[in-house]
């Protein structure tokens, strides 16, 4: 739906039109900003919970009388008496002090896995991070069900997240044209868009919500067939946390996309719905 329009950069053949137009719909906007937030607090809270023990592994048992980790970071005592934070990953350990396992300046050396800057609160406190992750975690779950829900009925989900068979055809040349930085500005998702988005959207969102569900013990009791499904308590936990950095990825490079297509344009769709592209115009005024 065009809101707006007015003509520029005329040539001798054509002129550049730019228009503003409407690209989303409140509940998206809304949705959009309200589970940014949320994963926000809930990546912070949820590195405090993960300090209280880190180490993840597969399967329904940690490891407290025999090592089956398959990550773990944390600080290690040299035979000289130095501390060095150790992390290690299917059995290769690299040494990452100053930044996991043992960071802080000289002085004041802090012995845990993320730094206090990175976790919520910045102190060891595990009650409070889980107070905190528990009701961003519900939050988010609340916001993602009205979304799911508001994309359905309004045509959101199959017109601009699930990919078409011609948006698969057209993937290497959207992910070239990426590389290139270059974007097409027509109002519409593209390709990558469209699989990126429906990826993070639609498998990465409800396994968070299902593996934090899964290492609940009150969800345990009412629903065993959770950790049936996911393979144990210890699995679920390892998914929760590889999806974790995987949406964190996605976040980084989401970011950059925005800067790089344009800042103002793109943000000023999410927050007011008005999104302005060009098309090219005869003398006539026709496209």
């Amino acid at each position: 739906m065009v809101i707006a329009g007015h003509d520029s950069e005329s040539t001798a053949s054509n002129a550049q039109q730019s228009l503003a137009i409407s690209r989303h719909r409140l509940t998206t906007r809304l949705t959009h900003w309200g589970w940014a937030g949320a994963l926000f607090f809930l990546f912070l809270s949820g590195l405090q919970i993960f300090n209280a023990h880190p180490a993840l592994y597969v399967g329904q048992q940690s490891g407290f009388a025999f090592d089956n980790s398959i990550l773990s970071i944390g600080p290690v005592r040299e035979r000289s008496g130095e501390v060095r934070g150790l992390t290690t990953v299917l059995g290769l350990s690299v040494d990452t002090t100053g930044v996991l396992g043992v960071s802080g300046p000289e002085q004041e050396r802090a012995y845990r896995a993320f730094p206090a800057w990175l976790t919520l609160p910045s102190y060891q406190d595990l009650a409070t991070g889980r107070v905190v992750h528990f009701f961003f975690a519900w939050m988010f779950a609340v916001v993602y069900s009205i979304w799911l829900v508001a994309s359905t009925i309004n045509g959101h989900l199959r017109r601009d997240i699930l990919p078409a068979l011609a948006d698969i055809r057209a993937l290497p040349a959207t992910f070239i044209a990426h590389l290139r930085l270059r974007f097409e500005h027509d109002g519409r998702y593209n390709s990558l868009q469209k699989l990126s988005y429906g990826i993070v959207l639609l498998v990465f969102f409800p396994l968070m919500i299902a593996t934090g569900l899964t290492m609940s013990p009150g969800m345990d009791a009412g629903w065993p067939w959770l950790v049936q499904l996911f393979g144990g308590r210890q699995t679920a936990r390892t998914i929760h946390f590889v999806v974790m950095l995987l949406l964190v990825g996605f976040f980084t490079v989401h970011i950059a996309m925005v800067f790089a297509a344009g800042p103002i344009n793109e943000m000023r769709s999410m927050i007011t719905g008005r999104y302005r592209i060009r098309r090219s115009v005869d003398r006539g005024g026709r496209t």
